[in-house]
C-alpha cells in the first residue's frame, strides 16, 4: 500500500466516519440516563433538512449579501434544534408519559425519516426541481483549514477537514471529560444505573433524562447535517442517511458506552463504507459484496459484544427501562 493511498483513505474514512459518530455520540449521551432512543435516524433527517433549510432560506433572505460562513451556523443550530424537538417528542413520551421506549424509538425513526423526505422533496418542488445552497456555503462544508491545510502530508492528514469533523472531535473529547471528570456527568451516570437511588440521593431524575435525551438528540442531528452539506453538496437527496443511524446505535455497543472507543469506532466504520472505492480486486462484480461490509460489521459487532460479559462492556443497569418514583 502507497503512502499516497494510505493518506488517501485515511481522510476518506474520517469524512465518512464523521456522521457516524455524531450519531453515536448523541445516542451514548442519551443512553447513559437510561433511555433507549432507536430514533437516531430519524433524528439525523430531521437534522440534516432542517440545516439545509435554515441555509438554503437564509440565502434567499440575504442574496448577495449572504455569507458562507454565517450560512452555515444558521444550518448547524437548525440542525441542532429539530434534531433535538425531536428527542423532545420522544422524551414526553418515554419519561413524562412512560411509553415503552423501543416502540416510541422506532416512531421516531419513521417519523424523521417521513418529515426529512417530506419536506426535502417540498423545498425542491418549491425551488423549480432541487434546492441547493450557493457555492459559497457549499465551500465551508467540504473546505478545510486555509494555509495549514497545504502542509505537504500532515496538511493532508490532520487540517483538510470541514469545521463539522472537528466539532465532533471536539464534543467526543468533551463529553469523555463531562462523564469522567465532572460531578454533574457522574450524576447522569448515576440516573442511567439506578434512577431510584439517585432519586433519594437528590438528584432531579426526570430533568437529568430530558437534558441528556434532548442534548444527545441535538448531537445526532449534527450527523444528519453533515450528510446532507459535506456528502451531498448542500443538495437534499431522498433517503440520503441510507441507515448510518441504525450503525450509530451498534456502534454505541461496540464502543462500550464510552466516547474514546466511539471516535475510533467511528472511523473504523467509515472506512469500510468507503471500503469499495480503495479496493481493486474484484471489480464491480464485488462492489455490492463491498457496500454491505459496514452492515456486516455491524452484525459480528453485536455478537462479539453480546458474548463478552466484563461488567465495563454492559450498558446503564437502568437502559430502556421507564422509572416510576412511587415504585422507589
Amino acid at each position: 500500500m502507497s503512502s499516497l493511498f494510505s493518506i488517501s483513505f485515511v481522510i476518506a474514512a474520517v469524512a465518512a466516519g464523521a456522521p457516524l459518530l455524531f450519531g453515536t455520540l448523541g445516542e451514548l449521551l442519551t443512553e447513559k440516563s437510561g433511555n433507549l432512543n432507536l430514533g437516531v435516524e430519524g433524528m439525523m433527517y430531521m437534522g440534516g433538512v432542517a440545516g439545509l433549510a435554515g441555509a438554503y432560506y437564509y440565502e434567499q433572505a440575504a442574496g448577495a449579501a449572504s455569507s458562507g460562513a454565517v450560512a452555515a451556523a444558521i444550518a448547524t443550530v437548525c440542525a441542532f434544534l429539530a434534531a433535538a424537538f425531536g428527542a423532545f417528542l420522544y422524551s414526553v413520551l418515554t419519561i413524562t408519559l412512560r411509553a415503552n421506549q423501543n416502540v416510541t424509538g422506532l416512531a421516531l425513526t419513521i417519523f424523521g425519516t417521513g418529515f426529512g423526505n417530506l419536506v426535502g422533496e417540498a423545498m425542491g418542488n418549491a425551488a423549480g426541481g432541487f434546492v441547493a445552497v450557493s457555492q459559497s456555503t457549499k465551500n465551508v462544508f467540504i473546505g478545510g483549514i486555509p494555509v495549514l491545510k497545504d502542509l505537504p502530508v500532515v496538511g493532508k492528514l490532520l487540517f483538510s477537514y470541514n469545521y463539522l469533523v472537528y466539532l465532533g472531535l471536539a464534543l467526543a473529547v468533551a463529553l469523555a471529560w463531562f462523564l469522567d471528570r465532572t460531578r454533574t456527568g457522574l450524576d447522569l451516570r448515576s440516573v442511567g444505573e439506578d434512577p431510584g437511588t439517585a432519586d433519594a440521593a437528590g438528584i432531579d431524575v426526570t430533568r437529568y433524562k430530558y437534558l441528556a435525551t434532548c442534548v444527545g438528540g441535538g448531537i445526532s442531528g449534527l450527523g444528519g447535517l453533515y450528510v446532507v452539506m459535506a456528502q451531498q453538496q448542500g443538495v437534499w437527496v431522498h433517503d440520503c442517511v441510507n441507515g448510518k443511524g441504525w450503525i450509530a446505535v451498534a456502534l454505541v455497543i461496540f464502543a462500550t458506552w464510552s466516547p474514546w472507543r466511539a471516535l475510533v469506532g467511528s472511523m473504523v466504520f467509515g472506512g469500510l463504507s468507503v471500503l469499495r472505492l480503495y479496493m481493486s480486486w474484484g471489480g464491480n462484480r464485488l462492489a455490492p459484496i463491498y457496500d454491505i461490509v459496514p452492515y456486516v460489521a455491524t452484525v459480528v459487532v453485536l455478537i462479539a459484544v453480546s458474548i463478552r460479559q466484563r461488567r465495563e462492556s454492559q450498558p446503564p443497569a437502568s437502559l430502556g427501562n421507564a422509572y416510576f418514583r412511587e415504585e422507589r
